[in-house]
């Protein structure tokens, strides 16, 4: 029961992966197929976060800690946002894109920071 459960989130996963991917890299193709009004830079968030999602299924089959798989999965999410906003900082707020990345740096040094402590515990499970 368990494989079959790992299989459905790979299956799920790879779904949310190839239509985040596909909005990102052809956003004018999907809102076709879709029938959505192609707005460019909608589809590109749109694409990043389901590209986000995906990775955060594919995490939580590798780690079993929660807070590390949410860190690295927002790490993900988050930084792809930023270069959507770094790449059509034309239309919108010349600022977004650093401020994201400042999200994306601090989660960065939160997973690792937690990643550590991981390591700690399992090297020494005595002085958690």
């Amino acid at each position: 029961m368990q494989m079959k459960f790992i299989q459905f989130t790979v299956v799920a996963s790879l779904s949310m992966l190839v239509t985040g991917v596909w909005m990102r890299i052809d956003p004018a193709s999907f809102a076709e197929w879709a029938n959505w009004p192609n707005h460019v830079h909608f589809l590109h968030d749109a694409g990043v976060f389901q590209i986000g999602i995906a990775v955060t299924m594919l995490f939580a089959l590798w780690w079993r800690d929660v807070i590390a798989v949410v860190l690295a999965g927002f790490l993900v999410a988050n930084t792809l946002h930023a270069v959507n906003h770094f790449l059509d900082r034309d239309g919108g707020n010349p600022s977004d894109w650093w401020q994201l990345g400042v999200f994306s740096l601090l989660a960065a040094a939160a997973l690792t920071v937690r990643l550590r402590q991981l390591q700690l515990k399992t090297i020494d499970p005595v002085s958690r």
